[in-house]
């Protein structure tokens, strides 16, 4: 009766670690955000456990039927698309519900692009917020406003549909010399970092294709 909180790549199958690829391949169940991202990954590494969506569209029936697997003497391993389960994605559901029933929940640790684009990024490491996703709508500019005092490394996802508005959102707020650095496609075949002010940034992301998700490192307040 144990859920497991595995971590899988983010683009670079080869930073599967054999502890995950063995977790995956003895547990009972894998519930997975992305079953058909899940499925390359199984392929990849020979793995033929039962898959079961686990996605925000099917939430709190997914809950219910996992909880009700692991009481039975189960084992559930959790996946995400990419990246460590919970960390902007359903999975933190799951993982709070097995605690309140009592299920013993196992970190499988691995990739992050937030700790990845942070160990890259030059910035201050000892102490950051992390932010998620910002708002799209009610609350975006607000959230922004409070970073200007904010002197601790600062680190949020952004997708390119709305990068280049954050980013000059950013620089109206904060002003055009804050530091920022900018992960794309991280451990991926493009990856690519950028660092620089704030108007560097902008001026840089303005002049090329923009694809690929973004992960932004903004430096705090000196």
């Amino acid at each position: 009766m144990n859920l497991y909180i595995v971590a899988t790549p983010i683009g670079n199958l080869g930073d599967m670690t054999f502890r995950a690829i063995e977790t995956l391949k003895t547990v009972d169940i894998v519930a997975a955000e992305d079953t058909r991202t899940a499925q390359k990954l199984f392929t990849k590494f020979d793995i033929h456990t039962p898959l079961v969506a686990f996605h925000a569209h099917s939430l709190e029936k997914a809950v219910v039927k996992l909880i009700s697997e692991l009481q039975s003497g189960k084992s559930v391993a959790l996946i995400s698309e990419a990246g460590t389960p919970g960390i902007s994605d359903p999975g933190y559901n799951l993982i709070s519900a097995a605690i309140v029933a009592g299920v013993k929940v196992i970190p499988i640790p691995g990739c992050c692009a937030m700790i990845a684009a942070l160990s890259a990024s030059g910035l201050p490491m000892d102490k950051f917020n992390y932010l998620g996703f910002l708002p799209m709508k009610k609350g975006r500019v607000k959230l922004m406003e409070t970073l200007k005092e904010e002197t601790k490394t600062v680190v949020f996802y952004e997708s390119p549909h709305r990068i280049i508005k954050t980013l000059s959102q950013l620089r109206e707020i904060l002003g055009e010399n804050r530091e920022v650095v900018i992960g794309r496609e991280i451990t991926k075949l493009f990856e690519e970092f950028f660092r620089g002010s704030l108007q560097e940034t902008c001026e840089w992301i303005g002049s090329k294709p923009i694809k690929g998700e973004f992960t932004v490192v903004l430096g705090g307040k000196e």
